[in-house]
């Protein structure tokens, strides 16, 4: 699998953008998919996951409510609805892909196996 994220830009606060993954790969459907972020100065963090069987996403606490994340298995992409976008939410955006990703470790980066190049996402105040 390889993958490319897309979507990101200059937004102010309050707004909304859309991140695209498009992963390529017979086995796409197989792999977890994550989106993680990394602000200046700061280690990366996880935004959101969505294992390969589906069910719900799971969410950090400071975008729930805010940020919804979605799969389409057909078209093999990936999305993060990013709405009431925050300066705080500021960072490059990654997605990453893991083929043994369990539910305990859908929060840890060190679970994904393959990671796209990250999309640039500022919010101004």
């Amino acid at each position: 699998v390889q993958l490319q994220a897309s979507g990101g830009g200059l937004v102010q606060a309050g707004d909304s953008l859309r991140l695209s993954c498009a992963a390529s790969g017979r086995t796409f459907s197989s792999y977890t998919m994550g989106w993680f972020r990394q602000a200046p100065g700061k280690e990366r963090e996880f935004v959101a996951g969505l294992k390969w069987s589906g069910g719900s996403p799971y969410y950090t606490n400071s975008v729930k409510g805010r940020f919804t994340m979605s799969r389409n298995n057909a078209k093999n992409m990936v999305y993060l609805q990013m709405n009431s976008l925050k300066p705080e939410d500021t960072a490059v955006y990654y997605c990453a892909a893991g083929s043994r990703v369990i539910t305990s470790t859908v929060r840890n980066s060190g679970a994904y196996d393959v990671w796209g190049q990250g999309t640039l996402v500022t919010v101004s105040s």
